[in-house]
């Protein structure tokens, strides 16, 4: 059997907070994010500004760029429904916010930090889009 035949993948499930990123992400739109009163980006998505607690959050198109900060690639997956390898990734965002990821359409042993991502959307289920990222050719 190959892998994640017959297994459904694991999806994240969008609540009232949440929903505009997926919206966003369903569209080809990185959204995150931005405080009004200290013009800080937050992410993931929270009912209140993480540097100065403001509850005053407007939701912003983020450039998705950025760079590679950390990775491992997975080669045992955690459920049949992942083929192997994959690599997870931390990218920091131009923005200055960090976002938990893969990095796709990559050889894993071509991946490093410090190496420049740009969002990549893939569809993994009928109404659900993640942002993924790729490596840009220096």
């Amino acid at each position: 059997m190959e892998p994640g035949a017959g297994v459904a993948r694991p999806t994240p499930r969008a609540s009232a907070t949440t929903r505009p990123f997926w919206d966003g992400c369903r569209r080809g739109v990185l959204l995150v994010q931005r405080c009004r009163a200290c013009a800080a980006h937050t992410f993931t998505p929270q009912d209140f500004c993480r540097t100065c607690l403001s509850c005053d959050l407007d939701w912003v198109e983020s450039g998705g760029e950025g760079v590679i900060v950390t990775y491992t690639t997975i080669w045992r997956p955690q459920t049949p429904a992942f083929e192997v390898p994959y690599v997870v990734a931390v990218v920091a965002l131009t923005e200055g916010y960090e976002m938990l990821t893969n990095i796709v359409d990559s050889e894993p042993a071509e991946i490093q930090v410090g190496a420049k991502v740009h969002v990549a959307f893939r569809d993994v289920a009928p109404d659900v889009t993640l942002p993924c990222f790729t490596v840009v050719a220096s």
